[in-house]
């Protein structure tokens, strides 16, 4: 068995995956204006049920403490559970409309996709990518 390495090209690959997700992309802006948006639409609305005060999901604490590093429904749980919301934690094929720790996790993953889809996302070569755009060597 040879100890040479394949050089990566298309000849001998027909893919290669990066872990892009805040390596080489600026993601993680994207990742907690979603949260923020799940969070405040789902506390609003929980506000309204229950006739408690909203309070809004706050970026540089809530973010920071419950969400970044963790795994997503991790972090679904870490955060209600500081507000004192205990919810079931349901099934990762949840919808996203379910009132669980997946289905809340589910929806705010469908608001990154689509945020990505729609602004593209900016890539720390210092260009952004337009959505939809393969990128190029």
């Amino acid at each position: 068995m040879s100890s040479r390495k394949p050089s990566v090209t298309s000849a001998n690959f027909d893919a290669v995956l990066f872990d892009l997700d805040g390596v080489l992309t600026a993601t993680a802006k994207v990742h907690a204006a979603c949260w923020k948006k799940t969070f405040d639409d789902y506390l609003q609305q929980r506000a309204a049920k229950t006739n408690e005060p909203f309070q809004p999901f706050d970026l540089d604490n809530d973010y920071n403490l419950y969400m970044d590093g963790k795994p997503r429904y991790d972090g679904v749980k870490s955060f209600l559970e500081s507000r004192g919301i205990l919810l079931p934690y349901g099934d990762p094929s949840d919808p996203p409309d379910r009132e669980t720790i997946c289905g809340i996790g589910n929806l705010k993953e469908e608001l990154v996709i689509a945020t990505l889809k729609t602004e593209g996302v900016e890539v720390y070569i210092k260009r952004k990518i337009p959505a939809g755009q393969p990128v190029e060597n």
